[in-house]
This record gives structure tokens, C-alpha cells and sequence, in this order.
């Protein structure tokens, strides 16, 4: 699936569209369609309770409504061995199913302390262990 960037990934603000490309059920890559860049990104929701407003520019950029079809992934620094792989939770990537669009949505770090730019894996990987 081809997304029109609406608002783009920091740092990478040339990048015009991203093809979709799901790896299984909790990861993803974003492959730049205008160069060699590529993301891998994460279901967050795999990994832990995530919870934030989108905020109204955002919804008003890429058309979103309260029956609007969404997927939301984080960006991730992809470290071997996995566990020690970082993911970014204070700016999540929002799609668009419905008119094919993406933002990194970038939110505020007061409203959302739980959330770091920075977590590792295994933290919630711990988590999880510890709850079955």
C-alpha cells in the first residue's frame, strides 16, 4: 500500500510517500517510494497499553473522523539481539486507511510523560512475562 505523507517523519521532511510493507502482526516497514530510506516500525499496542489523542491539526491534515479506519506504529532503532531494540512512543506514526495518508504525530511530552523517545523492548518484554 502506497501513503501520501501529510506530515512527515522528523528529520526526513523530503520524503514524499511511503509504501507500506507489513513484515507479520506486530512489525512493519515504511520504504521510502523517493529513496533509499527505510523505517522499521511496531504495533505499540503489542507491547504495551498506548493511549493518546490525535491531535485536531493532525485529524484536519489527513481528514480524520470518528469512523476514519487507523493504524498506529512506532518507530524503531532495531538492535541484535531483538530485546535490546529501541522504539520511539512520544511521536507515533498515524495511517489513514480510508485516503492512503500518514503523519508522524508528534505529542506532547507534559500530556504524555509515560511515553520516551527511547524504551526498550525487553522492558515490556519483562512486563509481559511476569503477567502470564
Amino acid at each position: 500500500m502506497i501513503l501520501n505523507v501529510a506530515s512527515p517523519i522528523l528529520g526526513f521532511e523530503h520524503i514524499k510517500s511511503f509504501e507500506l510493507v507489513e513484515i507479520d502482526q506486530f512489525f512493519v516497514r515504511l520504504q521510502s517510494k523517493d529513496d533509499a530510506t527505510s523505517f522499521t516500525a511496531i504495533n505499540p499496542y503489542a507491547l504495551r497499553s498506548y493511549d493518546f489523542e490525535v491531535p485536531t491539526y493532525y485529524e484536519e491534515l489527513m481528514q480524520i473522523n470518528e469512523n476514519s479506519a487507523l493504524r498506529v506504529y512506532n518507530i524503531m532503532v532495531v538492535a541484535i539481539p531483538l530485546e535490546n531494540s529501541t522504539v520511539n512512543f512520544i511521536a507515533p506514526v498515524v495511517i489513514n486507511l480510508d485516503n492512503k495518508t500518514l503523519s508522524q504525530v508528534v505529542l506532547d511530552v507534559a500530556k504524555y510523560p509515560e511515553y520516551g523517545q527511547s524504551e526498550r523492548i525487553s522492558d515490556f518484554l519483562a512486563n509481559s512475562e511476569e503477567s502470564k
